[in-house]
């Protein structure tokens, strides 16, 4: 089981580690997605932060901390469930599959950390 919840956890931190740097270089995709979704440029280092901050708690899940890794795997579901409400009320549902699958990964991690 362990095998288990450290690759699907390896991966949403690397997912989120990917998301928080195009957050911070303010790519060109993440600009776009800010702009659809009537984001402030302002809230981009925030919401990357963010994602780094879950990313590593996740890390430190890995290493032993299993209530960091908790706290981490909940606080990244409900970061993501708000990408999709996010979503839903911009009426963007043609991109809506991204925060979805940041979003299971997330939910997948949290079910793996508690099993």
């Amino acid at each position: 089981m362990y095998s288990a919840y450290a690759i699907v956890t390896v991966l949403t931190i690397a997912a989120n580690v990917w998301a928080a740097g195009a957050d911070f270089a303010k790519a060109k995709f993440v600009l776009g997605n800010a702009a659809e979704l009537d984001l402030p440029l302002s809230w981009l280092p925030l919401l990357g932060a963010l994602k780094a901050a879950g990313a590593a708690g996740l890390l430190l899940g890995i290493f032993g901390d299993r209530f960091i890794g908790i706290a981490a795997a909940i606080g990244l579901v409900l970061f993501f469930i708000g990408a999709i409400a996010a979503h839903v009320r911009a009426r963007a549902f043609s991109k809506i599959v991204f925060p979805g699958i940041f979003l299971a990964l997330a939910s997948a991690s949290l079910v793996l950390a508690i099993a």
